[in-house]
């Protein structure tokens, strides 16, 4: 297989994100991040990604897609001006939230909230491809995995700051998820509700985002969901299976290749 950047044309992190479907995980991953105190500080309200969270998923896409699809001189490019960004970002929460106390100082390349970052991209990305095109083996997410240290390289991680494995990666997400570092606050709740709720969209494609939306409180960690104050119940739940299942069975595999894959993903060869 030919190599044009990071990664050959069969890297996993190539074969998951070629899949339009996979969008589907930047507002998940989004709402993760933001549910991190001193990540949403740094992140999100340091920045004015308040005013522009659709803006900020959309620079995070294209960040993306330049390393993953890129050439090796698009993505250091893009990764640099990244870790220019995060350097200059530094402060202190103003007030407590959740086992933070006020006056926590944070910073944008502090590697413990790089690496939930990456983890919600990661973490995002395995459970929308797993829903909504196959199922992976355990080698398969290791793969996927494997290729986002190497992301993580880039924006500034050392090996050593990231797990080894997708065992270790999995171990760390649980922790996280089921710990006491994640706590939505109200701030981070009214973005859920500009992000999910308010999408910028023309009226005419509303349905569509909708059920976007639907798919992305649903895949979100229960603990996550109801921090947020989502409402769910047994019968979403079915439904988001039940369209899951069609869309992994039958839409998915019978879309042209245009629909199916993003456009720098050259389906001829990585289609196979």
């Amino acid at each position: 297989m030919s190599q044009i950047g990071c990664f050959s044309d069969d890297a996993m992190i190539r074969r998951v994100h070629r899949e339009q479907i996979v969008a589907l995980a930047g507002p998940r991953a989004l709402l993760m991040q933001a549910a991190h105190p001193v990540a949403f500080a740094g992140f999100f309200a340091h920045t004015g990604a308040l005013d522009e969270p659709y803006e900020r998923l959309h620079r995070t896409a294209k960040a993306v897609d330049l390393v993953v699809f890129g050439s090796r001189e698009e993505a250091e490019r893009v990764t640099r001006i990244v870790r220019a960004v995060h350097g200059r970002v530094r402060g202190e929460l103003g007030a407590a939230v959740g086992r933070f106390p006020a006056g926590t100082p944070y910073a944008a390349d502090d590697p413990a909230l790089l690496l939930w970052v990456l983890a919600t991209l990661v973490d995002s990305g395995l459970v929308v491809y797993e829903r909504y095109v196959r199922g992976l083996t355990r080698d398969e997410r290791d793969a996927y995995w494997q290729d986002f240290r190497v992301f993580g390289r880039l924006f500034g991680l050392a090996d050593e700051e990231m797990p080894a494995t997708i065992e270790a990666f999995d171990s760390y997400v649980r922790a996280m998820v089921d710990g006491d570092e994640l706590h939505v606050s109200d701030e981070a709740r009214e973005l859920a509700i500009d992000v999910v709720m308010r999408p910028p969209v023309p009226f005419q494609l509303r349905p569509l985002l909708e059920l976007a939306n639907f798919v992305t409180v649903g895949l979100l960690p229960p603990s996550l969901r109801r921090g947020y104050g989502f409402r769910w119940d047994p019968a979403r739940g079915l439904a988001l299976r039940g369209g899951a299942e069609y869309a992994k069975r039958v839409l998915v595999p019978l879309l042209p290749s245009k629909l199916r894959y993003v456009a720098r993903a050259e389906p001829p060869a990585l289609a196979a």
